[in-house]
């Protein structure tokens, strides 16, 4: 049996499932005849890629306005979940903003505005769905998309960095305190990877330059995280938890 096969008729929730590596986990999840829930603010964006899954293969699509910088918002999501009777058995907490800015004179808004997204809606994400599985007596797995700006750092994004530095440990310590529940929490490090979000840097000289400080000298393409997201999404990864793996061309590697 191989990984795709393991997803078969399970339920995943991806967040921030409107673009880029979302959008991605959410056609992978679809190909692999999972039941796919698929929750963003852009709910137009959503009702366009829902039709795609449906024709990837997808089990059933579910899609959900969700706003992860909104406590209400996430509450109504998760309740409009719990009406439909069908539990859920990963969740892919993708959603996050970037931000750059020098620190002396980034203002406090947008320091709290990316922390809102970034770290309390991950939080508030992921306890959610563990709160349900402890109550139903059962396991399943959380899957926080880091950065490899978690571990290393570079000039004007202090924020976006100390915002993925907190998923890192916040999913080793959720790991450790849910592990006896059996429910499993991991993160992917991407690296640079070629996104809607970010393409119009890499056409830039800084961006060819950053390029070029890759040890493997090009950009990661989203579908390469798809082999470590199905690892940790089924049981072929059952004994991994509180693991935070880049997938980044050797970039954190690179001398300093």
């Amino acid at each position: 049996m191989n990984l795709g096969d393991m997803l078969a008729g399970k339920r995943v929730l991806v967040t921030g499932a409107s673009s880029g590596l979302g959008e991605n986990f959410a056609r992978l999840a679809a190909s692999c005849k999972a039941k796919v829930v698929i929750a963003a603010r852009r709910k137009s964006r959503l009702d366009s890629l829902a039709l795609e899954l449906e024709k990837l293969g997808a089990a059933q699509v579910t899609v959900l306005e969700m706003d992860v910088g909104s406590e209400q918002s996430i509450d109504d999501a998760f309740a409009a979940i719990d009406t439909s009777g069908d539990v859920l058995d990963v969740v892919v907490n993708n959603a996050g903003i970037s931000g750059e800015g020098a620190a002396l004179t980034l203002p406090t808004q947008d320091f709290d505005d990316l922390m809102a997204v970034n770290v309390r809606g991950v939080w508030l994400v992921a306890v959610r769905a563990a709160r349900r599985w402890k109550d139903a007596g059962r396991g399943g797995s959380i899957i926080n998309i880091a950065s490899i700006q978690g571990e290393r750092v570079m000039p004007g994004i202090t924020p976006y960095s100390a915002s993925k530095a907190a998923v890192v440990h916040m999913t080793k310590s959720l790991a450790l305190e849910w592990a006896r529940y059996g429910i499993r929490v991991n993160a992917i490090e991407p690296g640079y990877i070629g996104t809607e979000m970010t393409d119009a840097m890499w056409d830039t000289d800084y961006g060819k330059a950053l390029i070029k400080r890759i040890p493997m000298r090009r950009l990661g393409k989203p579908e390469e995280l798809n082999g470590l997201m199905l690892l940790l999404a089924t049981d072929a990864g059952s004994w991994m938890t509180g693991a935070c793996v880049p997938v980044d061309g050797g970039h954190l590697c690179s001398s300093l």
